[in-house]
């Protein structure tokens, strides 16, 4: 029997949740969700950055045994792969979906059957969470998806994994509502992002989001299964070159919101996409820079974390072509 209690079902209990939902779809009539404020009626068109309308890009939902151990744990995180992206990273590794319109735009899906589908996961599958992965130009849809699933029987963990490029105003009106937050964080620099993954202002947005997710949920809580039950966990990718400026991020993780904060410290760069027409990214990250940034974790005393080894890339590279699920069984 499930013994845990996500905060949301008090919330659709007191009819906040409903609440939330209405204020947070009244923002897609002039769009403010993500940081790009691109200001288009998603309820009459799908354009801006993220070219997407109302009705959600839903590319695969899965069981994914691939995600870090607290997340994954013996019965898989179900996943739900939104189409589209906020961002544009040259080296995206989901860019099937992500910048593929052909590929993402037939993956149309109403909230009533996404609903129907996270339920069916979590029954058939019984996997530990649901995992929303890049759903920050989805938010409106994610929680109406959420509110229908509830009376249907939704009773795990939300888990939200974004490319951290989330405005603070959209992450309030989530508060109670996810329970583990999964964001990346990916500059420092905020040139290289603009360059590589067109996001302007990229590392004040992604420090903002990070610090009031942490204010929502606080440091990560693993269950007695080792599974966990609510939190922040922060992905960091290393890339080749430290484009990223890795020491400088995990700097002000450690320092500016909590020297407990977990880490997943990622070797699994792999020239995708558009990397092999940008110099500095067209290889791999070697053993030197991967190791350089762990010795940061060290020094920074970031005891809490997770780290890949380096042929990580050649295990979590998805295929979003391939009928019925994306990773390798």
């Amino acid at each position: 029997m499930n013994t845990i209690y996500p905060s949301y079902l008090k919330l659709y209990q007191s009819g906040e949740l409903a609440d939330r939902l209405r204020q947070l779809e009244q923002r897609l009539q002039a769009c403010t969700i993500c940081p790009h404020h691109c200001g288009n009626n998603r309820f009459k068109e799908a354009s801006g950055i993220c070219r997407s309308g109302y009705q959600p890009y839903v590319s695969s939902i899965c069981d994914h045994h691939g995600e870090e151990p607290v997340l994954s744990g013996q019965n898989g995180s179900g996943t739900v792969f939104f189409g589209s992206c906020n961002l544009a990273c040259a080296y995206c590794q989901n860019y099937q979906i992500s910048q593929d319109v052909a590929c993402f735009s037939s993956c149309l899906m109403d909230c009533t059957t996404l609903a129907r589908r996270m339920v069916d996961l979590q029954n058939r599958c019984q996997v530990h969470n649901i995992n929303f992965v890049s759903p920050t130009h989805f938010v409106p849809q994610m929680v109406r998806a959420i509110y229908e699933a509830i009376p249907l029987g939704l009773n795990v963990p939300i888990v939200y994994n974004s490319n951290g490029y989330d405005a603070v105003d959209t992450l309030r009106l989530l508060d109670g509502i996810i329970d583990i937050y999964l964001p990346d964080f990916k500059y420092a620099d905020d040139a290289a992002a603009l360059k590589y993954s067109r996001a302007k202002n990229y590392s004040r947005y992604a420090l903002a989001a990070i610090r009031e997710m942490h204010r929502q949920v606080g440091d990560l809580e693993v269950g007695s299964s080792g599974i966990a039950r609510r939190g922040v966990l922060v992905r960091h990718l290393v890339l080749p070159n430290d484009l990223a400026h890795s020491e400088q991020i995990l700097k002000w993780l450690a320092e500016e919101v909590s020297p407990d904060l977990v880490i997943s410290l990622m070797a699994q760069y792999h020239p995708s996409h558009q990397a092999h027409s940008e110099p500095l990214l067209m290889r791999p990250v070697t053993y030197r820079e991967y190791q350089r940034v762990l010795e940061v974790m060290d020094k920074l005393k970031l005891k809490r974390g997770f780290s890949q080894q380096l042929d990580a890339p050649d295990y979590y590279l998805p295929d979003f072509y391939r009928p019925d699920h994306p990773f390798d069984s």
